[in-house]
């Protein structure tokens, strides 16, 4: 622990934790063991860090939340075990909508990303430099976000999907698909990624054959998931795409035109 570095004796940190020189860590704070915090971080108040993590010089965890209704109810942040944060990257603390933001296991949260306040992310989740995630929004595990994009508040991205980028995203990405395009719109299932996390082919088939229905074949949304839940074989996979989408109240990205 360096000298150059301001630790409250009152935060709560594990055993084998490298603090590096001018790091400022708060008082309401709790890091995991074998954790290593880099130069000129900053963790705030309501920082809850796991295990095995790494945080990347400049990056800041847990100040307040940019929302101009917080009225400073206490709140969290909370950083999975084994969880990388690169350099720059911001990660508010929630409101009391959730209390608490989340960011889940094995995460990489490269350099100049910004997660909002009451955001919940999974694990497994890659967020690629300079991305924007504001308020409230949910990212499923395993999803794949890449550089720059822009998520608007109160969305969510379905687990194992991915969005190109530079993307804007407005409405809900369903589980399992590529979404790419400006508007954001359905463009395939993410049949490269799901393969190589163990999806076998006939699983992946099965997955396209429900995003054709829904997505090429021209029915309405109501029409095209009544015949998936008939016709598509039962799975754990068709019950999280149909679920999803009936609880995409604000809607889902379109199909490409």
């Amino acid at each position: 622990m360096s000298q150059l570095s301001y630790i409250s004796p009152k935060a709560r940190i594990g055993a084998n934790v490298k603090i590096e020189p001018f790091v400022t860590i708060y008082d309401d704070v709790v890091i995991g063991d074998n954790t290593w915090i880099g130069p000129t971080a900053t963790i705030f108040d309501g920082a809850r860090i796991g295990n095995n993590c790494k945080i990347f010089p400049g990056a800041v965890i847990s100040p307040v939340p940019q929302d101009l209704k917080y009225a400073g109810e206490q709140t969290t942040v909370e950083i999975g075990d084994n969880t990388i944060i690169r350099e720059q990257a911001t990660i508010h603390r929630g409101t009391k909508d959730k209390f608490k933001t989340v960011i889940g296991k094995n995460c990489l949260i490269m350099n100049g990303v910004h997660i909002g306040h009451d955001c919940t992310i999974g694990d497994h989740v890659i967020i690629a430099g300079g991305s924007g995630l504001a308020g409230h929004c949910v990212v499923e595990d395993f999803a794949i976000i890449e550089a720059f994009v822009g998520v608007q508040q109160f969305v969510r991205i379905g687990s194992y999907a991915f969005v190109a980028g530079a993307s804007l995203v407005r409405k809900n990405v369903p589980p399992y698909v590529k979404a790419a395009k400006e508007p954001l719109a359905y463009v395939g299932v993410n049949s490269v990624g799901l393969k190589r996390k163990g999806f076998t082919d006939e699983k992946v088939r099965e997955i396209e054959d429900i995003y054709r229905t829904l997505y090429v074949k021209g029915y309405n949304i109501s029409n095209a998931l009544a015949i998936i839940e008939v016709e598509a074989p039962a799975s754990k996979e068709k019950d999280q795409i149909v679920n999803f989408i009936k609880n995409s109240v604000n809607g889902i990205i379109r199909g490409l035109t």
